[in-house]
Formats: structure tokens, C-alpha cells, sequence
């Protein structure tokens, strides 16, 4: 395995941070089965259902992903029931739903721009959704089609989780950044990890029963985009804190490759955080089988508390 995508960024420790998959919203469909690169067109769901899912989805800030239970997978065309999931990760407005359902043509029933502002209604009213009790879910990205570092790696993290008692743990289609398998997102808070092993998923997943955010090894909160990312776990990192939803980014001016974010708690301190957008030196390819290149990482420059009136000023 040692020109995978994966070993070349672990070998040049690639940082990790503000790299996660950006959507304010999850929704996740069990599909079992096997899955081809773009999951929802080329697996067992119907691919004009997928196809549709999609442009329902489309600048909703809903993020469609397929998930399926470790192990093998019987290779079965229509499951009578499926596992629904539905997050937002926006703090202050957290929520995790789930349901079942024995047809997903009635996701098309869904208000997908109501679930990207936080809204959970249609959810509940339209697939009888309700919140979701059991532990936070863990999320390992297997999708070998699109890069076989998510199976190589990704599979067996998977089954580790769910025979040693995790009941959260799925696998899933796509969380982007292959050259950082495993991959995983936790939920509800949304926040993804990198090179994880089992004992940091399980520390995450822990800390989210908790309400608290474990920065080791964590991409970013998919709630922003990645320069708010790194900001906001640079603010963690810098003042010490981890509890869940008392950071938001508030504000990012400029533009690449250099903006200022704002990162506010709900205590009132403020932050301004300078990020600029570099490239990963040497050359390294963004995933198995691509050309080399230098994919773009979030630095950053500088983090400074401020106060109301220098933000006025």
C-alpha cells in the first residue's frame, strides 16, 4: 500500500484541518448493496430516483449520502425497509431525526430548502420522523469505487466499531478527501475526522454524547465552509474549548486565497482568525490513480480575541 494516496499524505503529515465535506444538512438513505462512484445513479436505488434526489437537493444545503450496515453486504435489490437519517449541524440548531420507510420515492416528498434552513417538519409529517434516541453516529466513508483507500482502510475501521458494540456505526458513500482515509463524520454535531482509528471515533463519539467536540484528528464542522473551519477548531485549540455549539463562524471576508473569519461564542467573546489558502508541497496525488498535484490546504496565520468595539470600529 505504500503508493496510495493515503500513505503519500500521511508520510508528509498533509494537516487535516478545514478539509470536511461542507452541507448545513445530512440526509442519509440505507441502500445495501454495492455502490458504484456516484452512489446515488449507479447502486440498486433507482438511478432516476437518484437522479431526482439530486435536483431536489440542489443548493439546499442538503447533503445526500448512501449508508449501509458494516460487513458483507447481501446483495439485495429492494430491502423491504430502509433507515433514514436526517442532521442539521448548525450550532444553536442541532438535530438528529430518524425513520424507516418502505419506499424512498416519498424522500421526493421532502422540503429540502425547509431541512437546509433547519427545519425539521416535513420530516416528521411527511416520513413520520422523529428524533433520534440512540447513540451519535458514526459515519466511515467505503466507497472503493471512488477511491480504494475508503475500502482498503475504511471497511475494516467499520467492522471494528460495529463488533465491538457500536451502534451508531454505518458505512457510507462519500466524505471527500481520500488521501485522508478512514474517513468519518460524526453526528449530529457534523464534525469529520481523518486518518481515524478506532479508539479517536470512539473518543468522538463519546465526547458527542457528551456535547463536547474532540479537535484530534478533526477535519472541520461541515456546518462551514473550509475556511471557517480551520478557523473555528483553531479557536478550540487556542482558548481550550470543547463543548458543542458555543462556537460559530459568524462572518468570513476576503477571498482566496486569504480571508479573515470571524468566530463568535455564545458567551460574547469574538475572534478574528486569519486563513490563507497554501498548497501541499511536494507534488502528491489527491487520490489513487490521479496525477500528481498540489492540493489546497487551510493555514492558519493568525488568531486574535477582539472586542465588540474594535469589531464596529
Amino acid at each position: 500500500m505504500s503508493s496510495t494516496c493515503s500513505n503519500v499524505s500521511r508520510e508528509f503529515d498533509e494537516p487535516v484541518a478545514g478539509t470536511a465535506a461542507t452541507a448545513r444538512t445530512w440526509l442519509l438513505l440505507e441502500q445495501p448493496g454495492p455502490w458504484g462512484a456516484k452512489a446515488l445513479t449507479s447502486s440498486h436505488l433507482d438511478p432516476a430516483l437518484g437522479r431526482a434526489l439530486e435536483a431536489a437537493a440542489q443548493g439546499s444545503g442538503v447533503r445526500i449520502a448512501l449508508i449501509r450496515r458494516p460487513g458483507r453486504h447481501a446483495d439485495r435489490r429492494a430491502p423491504a425497509t430502509r433507515r433514514v437519517y436526517v442532521a442539521h449541524t448548525v450550532p444553536g440548531n442541532v438535530w438528529l431525526y430518524a425513520t424507516t420507510i418502505t419506499d424512498p420515492e416519498h424522500l421526493l416528498t421532502l422540503d429540502f430548502a425547509a431541512l437546509g434552513r433547519g427545519e425539521p417538519e416535513s420530516f416528521a409529517t411527511a416520513l413520520g420522523g422523529r428524533p433520534h434516541e440512540g447513540d451519535p453516529l458514526a459515519l466511515v466513508c467505503t466507497n472503493g469505487k471512488r477511491d480504494r483507500c475508503c475500502a482498503l482502510l475504511g471497511r475494516p475501521l467499520a467492522a471494528e466499531l460495529a463488533a465491538s458494540g457500536v451502534g451508531g456505526a454505518w458505512e457510507v458513500t462519500h466524505l471527500g478527501g481520500h488521501r485522508f482515509s478512514p474517513t468519518t463524520l460524526v453526528l449530529p454535531y457534523g464534525y469529520a475526522y481523518g486518518r481515524a482509528e478506532e479508539h479517536t471515533v470512539k473518543e468522538a463519539l463519546h465526547g458527542a454524547r457528551e456535547g463536547r467536540i474532540v479537535v484530534e484528528g478533526c477535519r472541520g464542522g461541515s456546518a462551514w465552509e473550509r475556511p471557517g473551519q480551520a478557523a473555528e477548531l483553531a479557536v478550540r485549540r487556542a482558548v481550550g474549548e470543547y463543548a458543542a455549539e458555543v462556537l460559530s463562524v459568524v462572518r468570513t471576508d476576503g477571498a482566496a486565497p486569504r480571508w479573515e473569519v470571524t468566530v463568535a461564542h455564545g458567551d460574547g467573546r469574538r475572534w478574528l482568525v486569519e486563513v490563507a489558502r497554501g498548497a501541499s508541497l511536494p507534488p502528491r496525488p489527491e487520490s489513487c490513480g490521479s496525477v500528481l498535484g498540489s492540493p489546497a490546504r487551510m493555514d492558519v496565520v493568525g488568531v486574535r480575541e477582539v472586542t465588540l468595539t474594535a469589531l464596529a470600529g
